[in-house]
């Protein structure tokens, strides 16, 4: 599976931007989809991720409630809605697949993902 992250930008505090994750390659193969970002000297943080299967969805305490991922199966595509947005957000996000069943309390570790694309940077100005 090869992954390919868009849709990043300078935006100002509670301002929005929507990220999308194109899949290509084996698409039949990956269990869940998830939003990864690394700010400078800190480590990769899951932000949100969807489960292939059912559906399901899991996200961040800090960002529930303002950022939505959803999928457009047709296009390969998993989207991340990203609304008021805050400076604290701004970091270079990636978006990964799984190859393996993963369950809901281990969705948003990085360890569960094998495919990752690149990054693409998101800036939020205060």
């Amino acid at each position: 599976v090869q992954l390919q992250a868009s849709g990043g930008g300078l935006v100002q505090t509670g301002g929005s931007l929507r990220l999308s994750c194109l899949a290509s390659g084996f698409t039949e193969g990956y269990t869940a989809i998830g939003w990864f970002r690394q700010a400078p000297g800190t480590e990769r943080e899951g932000v949100s991720c969807i489960r292939r299967w059912d559906g399901s969805t899991k996200y961040a305490k800090s960002v529930k409630g303002r950022f939505t991922i959803s999928r457009d199966n047709a296009k390969n595509t998993v989207y991340l809605q990203m609304n008021s947005l805050k400076p604290e957000d701004t970091a270079v996000y990636f978006c990964a697949a799984s190859g393996s069943g993963i369950i809901s309390s281990e969705m948003l570790n990085s360890r569960n993902y094998a495919f990752w694309g690149q990054g693409t940077l998101v800036t939020v100005s205060s």
